[in-house]
């Protein structure tokens, strides 16, 4: 007998239930309630809504979903499986195991069909964000009359936990702002949160919110009602603005004593709890990983689906690229992320007469790239006049304009998650500015970045108590190793316009990661060497800038060695000139990135850093945590353990010990062992005495 539409689409929606539950059995671990209250909401996306081909899950104009709720990984994996995307059941059953492409919360690149990683809450709405604004603005550079190549939708299921988090708001805000209707978001309405009702820490209209944000917004009552939930997707697609569809579920459906319950929430239903809710679906108890026939041929018209949708666009791109073939090669190179060929021929070089800030020599080499590298696309959280990253001429993106500036506005937090997502969308270089004090407000979105391995430059200037009169809650002097703790992260700190350069070029190039820069305010003058070192010392993390010299200038073993980053490098060029002479050998070394530095070979490191010079002083305007790394026992680390001040900043250097005849002091003290470890000036006024 022929099965109906309606008793059909209970069955799948039941079997990814089912999926759901066993995976979390079998892991004992992990949230089985929400994807049994999403099912058919997720339902109606991948069988009516999403444009999708499982066989080119890379495939550039495919609509893209967003699991922000990533604790309900198992929904996605389902689905994924389900639809014929490459992820076969056994990765299923090996939910949150060693090894498996199924981790606890969706890792992009782990499993085709993963668009992003989510589990933080709040960070996938932010990511989606990204990706709207990336596919509207790839549709105004590449869509032409008649040739349409780039036209698809970003969608979301979120949680009450996604809409509770700062950065979820920060990014609907701009949204809606930016009239971005390419994105819809369902919200999955359970009211449970992990510690109970969300009724005990949440009492607000969310709808009446984003209203306020200038979103669309409908409500489904029932979310186990799939024509309901189909007609107000069908409503959104229909609407110019972003829309937020909250759809009332059950955590837990079908579970007897755990449903609308936070049991339902973070731990397996147990044993006799899957037996009684298999048994409420009318499914087969003794069964695991069981998907009916009918359900998944189903699910598998994802696949000649999918194949006409591919072959209708490939059909449509080859008509645009026998019009436009060098707009047809750009999309393919800038989807692709290879850079065009001599795209550093108009970088700017830098001579003696040059000394300015560093984020002055990054926003010059920004206005070169944004040449070169139409896929530069970026902006700052309300200061790109001071971080100076605006690309001159390129206009703004806006809700009625597609230009290459970014005004985030002061959503540190978002503006670092939407870089995520236009990382994660493709064809684009984001970048993102703000001060390296506030890099803390957008941390979160920087972990994802580097756990994800996603291509993201940030440009934190005032990167030093040399910003000055702003004072300690703008100076940053525990961020440089609270960064450089992060794996994956790349955190430049250049030391002249030269290297600043350099750091660009290291962060276009770069694939598998975000990269830091972090810039000056204060001038600083162009250093002897960089111009002919920094290119590839910046490539390998440091390098040695000026070496020690005999009496009568050869090249000598060095008595002592200064190594230093930013703005106190000059210091160390100017000791070492102090030192020289008074005869002692002093080696300068730049050492602007740690983590790429200690990624190359020892004999290189040994080459820079000698094992049998013991006598090293690093200089740093920050605290002295890691140096000890590269300075070792015998030598001493000039550093800030303590906040900064409010002072213009040649006094405060001077009052902390960053000046060159300090610098040469503690070399002096250093080679005569008298002094040893960290030096740093005393607590400052900030630091109440105890008891």
């Amino acid at each position: 007998m022929t099965m109906t539409a309606a008793r059909l689409d209970q069955l799948a929606i039941d079997t990814i239930r089912t999926l759901a539950i066993d995976g979390v059995q079998r892991a004992n671990s992990g949230h089985p309630g929400a994807p049994m209250g999403m099912a058919p909401m997720a339902y109606v996306l991948w069988t009516r809504a999403l444009r999708y081909a499982p066989t080119d899950p890379d495939w550039p104009d495919r609509d893209r979903f967003v699991l922000s709720a990533g604790h309900a990984s198992m929904l996605l994996y389902a689905l994924l499986h389900l639809t014929g995307f490459d992820l076969p059941l056994e990765e299923l059953e090996r939910f949150r195991q060693w090894g498996s492409r199924t981790p606890g919360h969706p890792e992009w690149g782990l499993a085709p069909g993963v668009e992003a990683t989510t589990g933080p809450l709040g960070q996938g709405i932010a990511n989606a964000v990204g990706m709207a604004i990336a596919a509207r603005r790839l549709a105004g550079e590449f869509n032409r009359p008649g040739h349409t190549i780039v036209d698809h939708r970003t969608y979301v299921i979120c949680s009450d936990g996604d809409l509770q988090e700062g950065v979820s708001a920060e990014a609907a805000s701009l949204a809606g702002h930016l009239r971005l209707g390419e994105l819809i978001v369902l919200y999955d309405d359970n009211r449970i949160q992990l510690d109970g009702p969300t009724s005990m820490a949440w009492s607000e209209d969310v709808l009446a919110r984003f209203d306020a944000y200038a979103w669309h917004t409908q409500r489904v009552d029932d979310g186990n009602d799939v024509e309901a939930v189909a007609a107000a997707v069908t409503a959104a697609q229909a609407d110019p603005r972003p829309s937020l569809i909250a759809v009332r579920t059950h955590i837990g459906y079908g579970s007897p004593n755990k449903q609308d319950s936070q049991k339902a929430h973070g731990a397996p239903l147990g044993p006799d709890e899957v037996r009684l809710t298999k048994q409420a679906y009318g499914w087969d108890a003794d069964r695991e990983f069981f998907i009916p026939d009918e359900a998944l041929a189903h699910f598998r018209a994802a696949l000649p689906r999918g194949a006409a949708l591919l072959d209708d666009w490939r059909e449509r791109f080859a008509a645009y690229e026998a019009k436009y073939p060098a707009e047809a090669a750009e999309f393919e190179r800038r989807m692709a992320g290879r850079l065009p060929e001599d795209w550093t021929a108009a970088l700017p070089a830098y001579g003696p007469d040059d000394a300015m800030g560093t984020r002055n020599a990054s926003q010059a080499t920004i206005q070169a790239l944004a040449m070169a590298l139409p896929e530069l696309f970026g902006g700052a959280a309300d200061l790109s006049e001071s971080n100076l990253t605006d690309v001159k001429g390129g206009g703004d993106f806006t809700a009625h304009e597609d230009g290459r500036n970014l005004r985030f506005g002061v959503r540190e937090h978002a503006m670092g998650a939407i870089a995520n997502g236009l990382a994660y969308h493709g064809g684009f270089l984001p970048y993102a500015g703000t001060f390296l004090t506030f890099s803390d407000y957008m941390r979160g979105a920087v972990r994802i970045a580097a756990l994800a391995g996603l291509h993201v430059v940030y440009v934190w200037t005032h990167d030093s108590v040399g910003l000055g009169e702003d004072g300690p809650t703008h100076q940053p002097v525990e961020h440089y190793a609270a960064l450089r703790a992060m794996p994956n992260l790349w955190f430049v700190r250049p030391g002249d316009p030269n290297e600043t350069v350099a750091a660009w070029r290291l962060a276009a190039e770069r694939r598998d990661g975000p990269v830091a820069l972090a810039l000056s305010r204060q001038k600083v003058p162009v250093l002897a060497g960089t111009a002919e070192m920094a290119v590839e010392g910046l490539r390998r993390g440091g390098y040695v800038l000026a070496d020690a010299v005999d009496g009568l200038g050869n090249p000598a073993t060095p008595d002592v060695i200064l190594i230093a980053t930013g703005s106190e490098l000059q210091l160390a060029v100017a000791a070492r000139k102090e030192l020289e002479d008074e005869g002692i050998r002093a080696r300068v070394v730049s050492l602007p990135c740690w983590e790429r530095f200690a990624a190359q070979p020892t004999g290189y490191r040994d080459d820079v850093l000698p094992p049998e010079v013991t006598r090293r002083v690093s200089i740093e305007a920050g605290v002295s945590l890691g140096w000890d790394r590269w300075v070792g026992p015998e030598g001493a680390m000039i550093a800030i353990e303590r906040y900064g001040a409010s002072a213009p900043a040649p006094t405060i250097f001077e009052h902390l010990g960053f000046t060159p005849a300090h610098v040469a002091e503690v070399a002096r003290g250093v080679l005569t062992g008298t002094v040893r470890g960290v030096v740093s000036p005393a607590p400052d006024r900030h630091r109440v005495p105890t008891a």
